[in-house]
């Protein structure tokens, strides 16, 4: 990445008066692990479960923070028992959290989310352009030079003037 590639520190939502949301989602199974456990010599140890059913959960939320305003969670779950068959979230669902978070903040939003297919759908494209209190900036798919933090951890080296 060159310099000038990103935005300065937050000024597309200082300069609108904006919220910064940071948008993710994940997927969870319920199907238990397989798990081991100790037990008497000879004795071959037995762990019952319930369920066994292939279930799943998806989540997706929203982190919004503002200066001057106290931080925000806005999430939305969904299980496999959908009608039309979909294991994670819809553009649909997306656009229902987003316009619920609109509505629960009360200003506009500075967008910021990943390069998930459901994201890039032509469907959602539109959905966002077509809002004037929606601004979305895509994370890059891959930026190695966002990972310099000057907290990291390094390595200790020996030092070579004790000998």
């Amino acid at each position: 990445m060159g310099e000038g590639d990103l935005a300065g520190r937050g000024t597309t939502a200082a300069a609108l008066g904006a919220w910064t949301v940071f948008a993710d989602e994940a997927g969870f199974s319920m199907t238990p692990h397989t798990a081991r456990t100790w037990s008497r010599t000879g004795v071959t140890p037995v762990i019952r479960v319930n369920g066994g059913s292939r279930r799943h959960l998806s989540v997706a939320a929203l982190c919004c923070y503002k200066p001057g305003e106290r931080s925000r969670l806005v999430f939305r779950h969904t299980g496999d028992r959908r009608v039309d068959g979909r294991k994670g979230f819809s553009w649909k669902d997306l656009r229902g959290l987003l316009t619920a978070a609109h509505t629960k903040l009360g200003g506009p939003i500075v967008l910021v989310w990943d390069n998930v297919g459901l994201h890039l759908s032509r469907a959602m494209r539109a959905w966002t352009t077509a809002r004037e209190w929606l601004t979305v900036f895509q994370l890059p798919a891959y930026a190695p030079d966002l990972n310099t933090s000057p907290y990291r951890i390094r390595p200790r080296r020996e030092d070579k003037s004790k000998d």
